[in-house]
């Protein structure tokens, strides 16, 4: 079927696909539910109560992790009538955008790797923005030919991305989904109507963004009424977005990237006041979901599956395990200065090749298999041989014919971003990670939602030393990305399934619990709950007010500059086993629940 729709003058063609025709036959199954949906959300405090006591949670069918208890609801309710990890998915982050607006949402984007239970097949899915058609290398230049201030380039229209999330919810529902697709979206708009109290972490971050928040009229009327940030409690309703998540299920993802919705976003960018910026309706119209080849990487017996290029979150996470793989970390154990020795120079090494060689693998060549191949690795490990931290590092030059065109990248990429993993009763797990960038984007709402910065992910610079930058900007084209969205397997089957928010630290976050688990022996909750100790360009960032402080003057002693620091990380993992195991990330306001 395809619907013609008239945008600015011409007749586009978008190509419906199989949602539509799946909403009559898909309905949900009541099958095997246990715990009536009015009583999911009472059971919820158990979760919490386990987090609290840093136990995982325990279930046998299927699980949930995700940022928000009124997300984990949406999403828990799906899967205990029946509902796949892909239709519970769908109704967790039409949640998650509205009781988390500043990490992630319709006007975002996102990266999502499924193993299928029935194939044992593992399929990765880009939901990740494009650059508009009217981008040119100079888009984060200012009038001397010089690289913008960050949060110059991020406040306002200039950064937006094409929106990638909606048609990836529609995508995964297509592929994957039993559930009729419109009642997927029941929860968040009754949320939306009724309204819900806003969080302690919600009203903090409104309250340290203030001044941003307060520069365009209708995203200071919704997060500062009367001037005034919102407040812990305070109930926040928002019929916008209710009307938007309406369309978005009566008419499918092309109801989202064509017609008025299309024509708003693209008029809210372009007539921002603020750095105003150049999507268009056709890039909206153009917009596809693409299927990328698995990154798989082997550890310890493990085989580590994620995200390939744009992100660099698998190549990264799999060149630091291989890396470290021929090092006996068990015995070092976590409290060892000499782990995090060999696990922060092993990161330094993977990002001095991200910062090189990774990029939207569309635009350029990137060498994925060099980057990881066996032999690669083992004579970068020979660099992590010794006692005291690696007084520089820089690019390796693995096997590939371009590796010494490139400059290197200095892009920077701010912690915000969600992340769900999930198990559903067939055997299927998903783990999508989800983000608008910064915290709340570019500050500029539409039909309740707000709009990505994800454009200031590309290299503010298109060459350096007279090299191109892998990463610069180009009409089309995706930005390099850090999130991590992970599963492990083991003979063929999903063992561990976890990702998390934080920038470009999400590799270290996803790397560490990975280690943690696999040597040390952890359960998932202490895993992702152990302190943080993030190495990514030299300084070594402690987590404040943990034992990771008491590592710092050894670390000191081996050379590194020490940085004790927040580190709010937002694991959420889920272990698959005899029974299946969650756990939340303690420093976010998630839950794990299943049952």
């Amino acid at each position: 079927m395809r619907l013609k729709m008239l945008v600015t003058g011409m007749f586009l063609i978008w190509a419906l696909g199989p949602v539509q025709a799946q909403q009559a036959a898909d309905t949900i199954a009541p099958e095997g539910r246990s715990a009536g949906q009015g009583e999911i959300s009472a059971l919820l405090a158990r979760s919490r109560a386990l987090k609290d006591a840093g136990q995982p949670v325990e279930a046998k069918d299927w699980m949930i992790a995700a940022a928000n208890p009124h997300a984990v609801e949406a999403g828990a309710r799906v899967l205990a009538a029946g509902g796949t990890a892909a239709d519970a998915m769908v109704a967790v982050q039409a949640v998650l955008g509205l009781v988390e607006p500043q990490s992630s949402g319709l006007g975002g984007g996102a990266f999502l790797v499924w193993h299928d239970g029935a194939s044992g097949k593992i399929t990765t899915l880009d939901g990740r923005e494009t650059a508009p058609l009217a981008a040119t290398p100079r888009l984060f230049l200012d009038e001397a030919g010089q690289p913008l201030a960050f949060f110059d380039a991020v406040v306002g229209g200039r950064s937006v991305g094409t929106p990638g999330t909606p048609a990836l919810m529609a995508e995964a529902h297509a592929r994957w989904g039993r559930a009729d697709w419109p009642g997927l979206f029941d929860e968040a708009i009754t949320l939306a109507e009724d309204g819900f109290a806003v969080s302690p972490r919600l009203a903090s971050l409104i309250a340290g963004d203030a001044m941003r928040l307060s520069q365009f009229e209708d995203t200071r009327d919704y997060f500062l009424p009367g001037g005034v940030p919102l407040g812990v409690g305070q109930i926040l309703r928002n019929p916008e977005y209710a009307e938007t998540l309406r369309l978005l299920a009566t008419k499918g993802a092309p109801g989202f990237y064509t017609g008025e919705m299309a024509l708003d976003i693209t008029e809210r960018v372009q007539r921002s006041g603020k750095n105003s910026g150049v999507l268009a309706p056709l890039d909206l119209a153009i917009y596809r979901v693409k299927e990328r080849a698995a990154v798989c990487s082997p550890y310890r017996g493990y085989e580590v599956c994620g995200m390939g290029p744009p992100s660099s979150g698998a190549v990264a996470v799999g060149q630091i395990l291989g890396l470290l793989e021929g090092f006996d970390l068990a015995a070092l154990g976590p409290d060892t200065p000499e782990a995090w020795r060999l696990i922060g120079d092993a990161s330094r090494l993977a990002f001095a090749d991200r910062g090189r060689y990774l990029a939207d693998s569309d635009f350029v060549p990137v060498p994925v298999e060099g980057l990881l191949a066996k032999g690669y690795l083992a004579e970068r490990a020979r660099l992590l041989v010794g006692d005291d931290a690696l007084p520089e590092v820089s690019p390796g030059q693995p096997e590939f014919d371009h590796a010494l065109d490139w400059g290197d990248d200095r892009a920077i990429e701010l912690p915000s971003t969600s992340h769900i993993s999930i198990y559903d009763r067939y055997g299927n797990a998903l783990s999508m990670t989800t983000t608008i960038e910064n915290g709340f984007g570019s500050r500029l709402m539409v039909g309740g939602f707000l709009l990505n910065n994800e454009l200031t992910d590309f290299s503010f610079a298109s060459h350096e030393n007279g090299l191109p930058i892998a990463n610069r900007v180009a009409p089309g084209k995706r930005p390099r990305s850090s999130m991590a969205p992970t599963i492990l397997r083991k003979d063929g089957k999903p063992v561990l399934i976890i990702g998390s928010p934080g920038g470009s630290r999400i590799i270290g976050y996803v790397a560490k619990s990975i280690i943690a688990w696999v040597d040390w022996g952890l359960d998932v909750q202490a895993a992702v709950a152990l302190p943080h100790l993030v190495n990514r360009f030299g300084a070594y960032d402690l987590e404040v007010g943990t034992t990771a402080e008491a590592l710092a003057a050894p670390l000191g002693d081996m050379g590194y500059e020490v940085s004790p620091r927040d580190l709010t990380s937002g694991l959420h993992a889920i272990e698959v086993g005899d029974s299946l195991r969650g756990g939340a990330d303690p420093r976010r306001e998630g839950l794990a629940y299943g049952e």
